[in-house]
């Protein structure tokens, strides 16, 4: 793979506007420099989260994680650094040199046949081949528009034509079949997979085609539905079908409807309810989980109204509970899906369905003791379980609210539905204990000397221009040995090197390339916290007070090292006495500037 040049990497950082970019998928909120919100890298209920349009950097002050727009975008994008600087030049105008565009690799491989096949799929829908597949998705109430629009398309029902198509695009069959759109003839050759099928294409949020679902048109062509394999860019665990066209409903209706087939999805945002998605042949799985919590608090459930989608709804709760999500269920009435939904009662009564969403753990409490029998074992099996899906619920106060609805709904005493849900729990803990992996990030410290050192250190950042040869002498006598003084000799360093952006602040991004992750970790910190040096006195005030605070205690402790060499048998005691008097007098003239005034 060809390096992309630094200087392009810079250009792109440069121009990336990091507050729009992670506003897309973070609610931000303006608090002082700085834009807040909740972490989208870990559950938390107050916002540490900061996000600073200066130096275009964000950083979460609950579990570390921080970088630049670029590092976002590998973060919660699960891209490559590559994928992610060619997502924002595409987005910022800033061209990727062509020699750097060739010999990508298999991922790359992968990409072109896929999008070959797209066009492929959607040429061939067009043409006379596609009359049948084109008057389905017509009977199925699909306009051109819905079908420009998801880029539906179709697989003639023919043995070689994506394979041709290939050959014609110099893409070579091996991609093909690693996608899982091609398969190898045991006589030679290759065959196309989705033969005979509706195409509905599989898009991460970059809108990248990376996967595809096939729906087949024959009564008798089995299985009904059929996706490609999974491969390097595709893992069905991880992708919903509806990216990227519901990501911005999502962020404007503060929830995701989640349902359970590319018709489903498409039928929800034909009426309106744009921030639908789907799964793509599979049950919801944790990535999916914490994919939604990144993007929204709500999830509304839209499954199948019948026995099989209520169990699923049930699975689906399992999974998303654990993530603080908010829940709600739409109930459909049975025998509806809400593509059959929308074309037998339209699309106004479809959204009044969804908006009437109920609380999804409430709906299987009350499903759950409809069907419950009389006898005492019925029961403590139903409160079981419901106890388990309760019992997953991260909040204490909602476990406990849910706990004392279910035990109501039962007529059971609180005190024993309360004991059976923290069993659950418990059960869980142990499992998630096992498996937990050991905490990425070591807690903050702030202690007045810590807080101190984050101080003089945030100051040196943004004017290092304080530094005379004296201070710099002064900073590295003084300063307690640890990662905070190693740190601002960094700094210092990076000054005397000139390492300064066009606002003469120390360069952020060029300190990549001179600190360790978690001097990075600490230089954000200093860069993004707005209390840091948010004060009302003179910032070189600041810097000389905190440096003389370091200077009197440095004095401190070399006039006790003066007092036990004096009371040694073989003292000079006029030298001794001297020093010790020049010390007290520089003591006295710290005491004179009040060095103990500012900060506590």
């Amino acid at each position: 793979m060809g390096l992309i040049p630094e200087a392009t990497i810079q250009e792109v950082r440069d121009r990336a506007d990091i507050v729009g970019l992670i506003g897309r998928y973070v609610e931000l909120k303006p608090a002082g420099r700085n834009w807040k919100g909740l972490c989208p890298f870990h559950q938390e209920k107050t916002p540490s989260f900061n996000v600073n349009m200066d130096r275009q950097i964000f950083h979460c002050f609950g579990c570390g994680e921080g970088g630049n727009a670029i590092t976002f975008l590998v973060k919660h994008e699960n891209l490559t650094f590559p994928e992610a600087v060619r997502t924002l030049a595409a987005e910022n105008g800033v061209e990727v040199p062509e020699s750097d565009r060739h010999d990508r690799g298999e991922t790359e491989g992968l990409l072109g046949a896929l999008e070959e096949a797209q066009r492929c799929y959607r040429e061939q829908l067009l043409l006379p081949t596609g009359k049948t597949a084109m008057e389905y998705l017509q009977r199925r109430g699909l306009d051109a528009g819905t079908i420009e629009r998801f880029g539906l398309g179709y697989a003639p029902d023919t043995w070689d034509t994506l394979a041709l198509a290939f050959e014609r695009a110099h893409i070579r069959p091996e991609f093909g079949v690693a996608a899982g759109l091609l398969s190898v003839r045991s006589s030679g050759g290759h065959y196309d997979r989705l033969r005979g099928r509706v195409t509905f294409p599989i898009q991460d949020v970059r809108g990248r085609v990376i996967a595809f679902g096939g729906r087949s048109l024959l009564p008798d062509q089995e299985p009904k539905y059929l996706n490609t394999t999974e491969s390097l860019v595709y893992q069905k665990r991880r992708v919903f079908y509806g990216y990227p066209h519901a990501l911005e409903p999502i962020r404007r209706a503060g929830r995701a409807i989640v349902c359970e087939g590319y018709f489903d999805a498409i039928a929800l945002a034909r009426a309106d309810l744009g921030e639908s998605v789907a799964t793509c042949g599979t049950a919801l799985t944790p990535d999916h989980a914490q994919d939604l919590k990144r993007r929204t608090k709500q999830v509304s459930l839209l499954f199948d109204g019948d026995a099989a989608g209520q169990k699923a709804m049930e699975r689906a709760l399992e999974i998303l509970l654990p993530s603080g999500l908010r829940v709600r269920a739409v109930v459909l009435p049975k025998g509806f899906d809400p593509d059959d939904f929308l074309m037998d009662h339209g699309a106004e009564s479809l959204r009044q369905v969804v908006d009437g969403a109920r609380d999804a753990v409430e709906v299987v409490i009350h499903r759950v003791m409809r069907s419950v029998g009389s006898s005492p074992g019925d029961k403590a099996d139903a409160v079981r379980h419901v106890a388990q899906l309760i019992s997953r619920i991260s909040d204490p106060v909602e476990r406990s609210e849910y706990t004392r609805r279910l035990a109501m709904a039962t007529a059971t005493d609180a005190g024993a539905v309360e004991a059976v849900v923290r069993e659950e729990r418990r059960g869980q803990a142990s499992e998630k204990q096992r498996n937990s992996p050991v905490e990425k990030f070591p807690s903050r410290q702030n202690s007045p000397e810590d807080r101190h050192l984050r101080m003089l250190g945030a100051i040196l950042c943004h004017h290092p221009t304080f530094l005379t040869e004296d201070r710099v002498s002064e900073i590295n006598r003084v300063l307690p040995e640890g990662t905070w003084k190693a740190l601002i000799l960094e700094l210092v360093d990076a000054v005397s090197a000139g390492i300064l952006d066009e606002r003469g602040f120390i360069d952020f991004d060029a300190m990549e390339h001179r600190l360790s992750s978690e001097q990075m970790g600490m230089l954000r910190e200093v860069m993004v916290e707005e209390s840091v040096i948010s004060t009302e006195t003179p910032a070189e005030t600041v810097f000389t007070q905190l440096l003389d605070r370091y200077q009197m205690k440095d004095l401190e402790v070399r006039e006790q090292e003066l007092k036990r060499r004096l009371s040694e048998p073989d003292a000079n005691h006029v030298q001794l006495l001297t020093e010790r008097q020049e010390l007290i007098e520089r003591r006295k003239a710290l005491k004179n500037r009040e060095v103990l005034q500012y900060p506590p």
